[in-house]
């Protein structure tokens, strides 16, 4: 019998002992368009910076869909094992504020989610501008900051133009994001 800790075949993988910077995917159950429409979609936002900040994530890029979320962000000092509890209060919360206005109790209304460590700064740099663009792939807007749900804008007044320069000139046709998500654009 194997020592090491024996992990579930069937989901995600979840090793967050380690302190450092993730990349998160969070798709909605069957990529069902929950979140359509503002209310639903600034709800999901504000729940999901506002949870990074009480469980200690520094949330770096984000996308918020109808049918999914992406984020990059920076583990508490400690470890990273508190993520499972930060997504599990999203998708509880989330999901008890839009079956309520949707009249339906007791909808699931997420899947599970996927986490990467990322250890490289390139492979790091990419994934930031991949997050940040994530509208534009889904051809939501025509530019990134034209999309009120994602960091694009944020990252734009706060950086410095010489570091936005350089993260978006990093190229993400190579990228591998789980993104099979094909996001409802009424909003």
């Amino acid at each position: 019998m194997p020592s090491d800790k024996i992990y579930w075949p069937h989901a995600p993988e979840h090793r967050l002992g380690q302190r450092g910077t993730y990349i998160l995917t969070c798709g909605t159950y069957l990529k069902a368009h929950r979140f359509v429409g503002r209310v639903k979609l600034e709800f999901l936002h504000d729940q999901l910076l506002a949870l990074a900040e009480k469980y200690g994530w520094a949330l770096e890029a984000w996308a918020v869909f109808s049918n999914h979320i992406h984020f990059v962000g920076k583990s508490p000092a400690t470890d990273a094992t508190n993520l499972s509890t930060f997504m599990s209060e999203l998708h509880t919360s989330t999901s008890a504020f839009i079956n309520e206005l949707d009249g339906t109790p007791g909808r699931t209304n997420w899947h599970n989610y996927r986490d990467t460590r990322l250890t490289y700064e390139k492979s790091y740099f990419a994934r930031l501008n991949y997050v940040h663009q994530n509208p534009v792939r889904h051809g939501l807007v025509p530019v990134a900051n034209q999309y009120p749900w994602c960091s694009a804008r944020w990252f734009e007044l706060k950086a410095q133009p010489g570091h936005v320069k350089t993260i978006y000139s990093f190229k993400t046709d190579g990228v591998k994001v789980y993104d099979e998500f094909t996001p409802e654009a009424d909003f």
